[in-house]
């Protein structure tokens, strides 16, 4: 049975899912377009040795997480594709409250040993609690420095997928210290995916939203902040970053200043630093994680190979 279709199967029962028609509407959405993020939990099980199918209550407990911390997310940029369009702020908001408490109660019902299960609820409860100081941090600071990006990225970004790679691990029957090395390994995998995105927002056409406001991708930050020949009038271009002939200027110089080069370097090191510590965690099938971090690198060689400083980037 296809893995998204047993992550419904598995919640559909639930008191509070099954009678709120919105809820089950919003996730058969999110459902329909296979998160990647969702199956992270069944590949970490997988690399401890277990088959997909022994995770699906982690997978089923992390997708409710990911629902609800989208609804927010969405709420606080005030995304035009965000469902609180569709079902009014109020809404929006008691339902990602909603989807948290779903996303436990996936673990509260499944078959774990109580000990491990409560260090699974632990880890998740723990990236709620992290993930939405991060989201805070982001709504709120009004100047971002390196060390603001980093910390925001590492409560924001990292606790997610740290619980994810933790919770499979946990299903597929690790020691509660092995889920404790995954869950450091799934927060630099966190750390890789905000960079990556990072990069792909600074360049995408036409000019994301985090051009605009106080929020700084990397490429952005960098470029802001680091004393380069073009800094002044990248600093102007951004003011008017609406103009597509201003965006394509300024991500030229994203391109020429180094801020493209300097965050897949950051990539690269952040993969190094994984993989390192993978090969100190034992697993029985070690690829699988390997290939997960992989398949975030080569993208961003892709993404290189069409770009110079003379020619308008493209996503």
């Amino acid at each position: 049975m296809e893995i998204y279709k047993q992550i419904t199967d598995y919640i559909n029962g639930f008191e509070g899912f099954s009678a709120w028609p919105e809820m089950q509407k919003i996730f058969d959405k999110a459902a329909s377009g296979k998160p990647k993020h969702w199956i992270i939990p069944a590949l970490a099980c997988e690399a401890v040795g277990d088959g997909v199918e022994q995770a699906i209550p982690g997978v089923a407990a992390i997708a409710c997480s990911h629902v609800s911390i989208i609804l927010i997310d969405d709420m606080l940029d005030e995304d035009p594709r965000g469902e609180h369009n569709l079902f009014g702020l109020p809404a929006a908001a008691n339902m990602a409250a909603a989807f948290q408490s779903l996303g436990l109660e996936a673990i509260h019902r499944s078959g774990l040993a109580p000990d491990v299960k409560l260090v699974a609820l632990g880890s998740l409860n723990n990236m709620v609690r992290k993930t939405s100081f991060g989201q805070y941090l982001d709504a709120t600071l009004t100047s971002i420095d390196e060390s603001t990006y980093w910390k925001i990225v590492q409560s924001k970004s990292s606790p997610f997928f740290g619980a994810a790679i933790q919770v499979g691990g946990l299903y597929g029957g690790a020691s509660i210290e092995v889920g404790e090395q995954l869950n450091r390994l799934g927060g630099l995998y966190g750390e890789c995916i905000q960079i990556h995105d990072d990069l792909n927002d600074s360049l995408a056409v036409p000019a994301n939203p985090d051009w605009s406001g106080n929020r700084a991708p990397l490429p952005i930050l960098f470029a802001q902040v680091v004393n380069h020949p073009d800094r002044d009038r990248f600093l102007a271009l951004r003011r008017e970053i609406d103009d597509p002939k201003n965006l394509s200027e300024a991500q030229k110089i994203l391109v020429r200043c180094g801020a493209v080069s300097y965050c897949l370097n950051a990539i690269l090191a952040k993969q190094k630093e994984a993989l390192s510590l993978l090969n100190t965690i034992p697993l029985a099938n070690k690829t699988v994680l390997e290939k997960l971090f992989d398949g975030l690198v080569l993208p961003v060689w892709r993404l290189l190979n069409g770009i110079n400083p003379n020619q308008s980037p493209s996503p």
